[in-house]
């Protein structure tokens, strides 16, 4: 019970996505009180295909695993770019420039953290490790990648880079060198980027699929709401697909995974 915390009026497991299980329903209960929803995610890479998962990757097989085409790719990011494991300090100085040229290029729009909010979040993050890629020739922070490592396992939680670096390669480059400290020479279980979106910000976890070999770890999802939140949750489903409302939209997303729906 003491892995759960309150974040946006939701209780969610902050652990590793392994290790959470599927809470009793007096559990439950005593975490209601203290909040309007409570998301409970369970059966971690189960043999059965759900409709929630995590994006993960448990291998690592070097540049043979990867296309020729994404080779090419990734050796030129790190012929103009270099990739690297960062101070907090150094994230504080010259991060938030970089996530708000990212956020401004999101195909869905995003509001981004003010910078003392961003600075903040650094500050009190669970988040302990981050990586920087940065411009060889001006010595510039041009993406970086904000990292919960615990004992087996390790979540990109945040990923951004400045636009103009995302089409030389950026991500490529970053993604590659993580994957390959983490996996191969730290030997950890997988990496993990997460929960399958419920607002489809940013196409990272395709592009995670497709290009990098990740994988889709299928999960259980179960919501429980305080009685009036439920009341209002049933009452907009139905127009869950018209509301304009982002975040409405995304909750009501979340009610359509746990529903298998969607």
């Amino acid at each position: 019970m003491d892995k759960f915390r309150l974040y946006k009026g939701a209780w969610i497991f902050s652990g590793a996505a392994h290790d959470e299980y599927k809470l009793q329903y007096n559990n439950v209960l005593q975490l209601l009180m203290g909040g309007g929803m409570v998301r409970n995610v369970y059966d971690f890479d189960c043999r059965e295909e759900t409709s929630f998962w995590y994006v993960i990757k448990d291998s690592f097989g070097g540049m043979e695993e990867l296309s020729s085409k994404m080779r090419n790719q990734v050796k030129k990011c790190f012929k103009t770019m270099r990739v690297e494991i960062i101070s907090s300090e150094c994230l504080l100085s010259d991060g938030y420039e970089v996530y708000v040229e990212a956020t401004d290029n999101y195909r869905v729009k995003a509001v981004p953290p003010t910078k003392e909010e961003f600075e903040r979040r650094i500050k009190n993050s669970e988040e302990n490790e981050y990586w920087g890629v940065f411009d060889i020739e001006t010595d510039k922070l041009v993406a970086f990648s904000m990292n919960a490592v615990r004992e087996e396992c390790c979540e990109y939680r945040t990923m951004k880079a400045i636009p103009k670096y995302q089409k030389l390669y950026a991500y490529y480059g970053l993604i590659y060198e993580m994957n390959r400290y983490y996996l191969e020479e730290r030997k950890l279980k997988y990496v993990n980027d997460g929960a399958r979106s419920i607002t489809n910000h940013s196409n990272i976890q395709p592009f995670l699929i497709e290009k990098f070999n990740f994988r889709k770890a299928y999960c259980h999802l179960e919501i429980t709401y305080k009685w009036w939140l439920r009341c209002i949750i049933n009452l907009l489903y139905p127009f869950r697909t018209v509301i304009p409302i982002r975040q409405v939209k995304a909750l009501l997303n979340m009610e359509a995974m746990a529903r298998g729906q969607i």
